[in-house]
């Protein structure tokens, strides 16, 4: 991962593990990985990591269970927030890319369907 030296590397760790929940590569229930591992994944310092942690489970979207570690919840509505938050920012920043190019809602919408069906080509 290739950080942005002009925010806290904590906020980018955090966001990243807020995308690995929402999309599912750490699904409702599942262990996360020890803070000495991610540390090394993501070559930070430890305290860095768990400063990020720290915050997910301020969120409610882990949780430590005594002697077995860290697990992301279990509760699908807090996911399902998540990632319709995830989703609302995206969706916020086409629309403010839409607007900056002087289009309208349906042209907007008609510029994105025509790049979309031609992404695969």
């Amino acid at each position: 991962m290739d950080f942005d030296n002009s925010r806290p590397i904590y906020l980018q760790l955090l966001e990243e593990f807020k995308l690995k929940i929402s999309t599912g590569q750490w699904p409702a229930g599942s262990k996360i990985d020890s803070v000495r591992n991610l540390a090394s994944t993501y070559e930070v310092n430890p305290n860095t990591v768990q400063k990020a942690l720290v915050e997910l489970e301020r969120a409610g979207l882990t949780e430590t269970r005594r002697t077995a570690g860290r697990f992301v919840t279990e509760n699908k509505n807090l996911i399902l927030k998540l990632e319709n938050s995830s989703f609302y920012e995206l969706a916020d920043q086409f629309i403010e890319g839409a607007e900056n190019l002087h289009l309208d809602i349906n042209q907007a919408i008609d510029q994105l369907r025509l790049y979309w069906e031609g992404k695969d080509d």
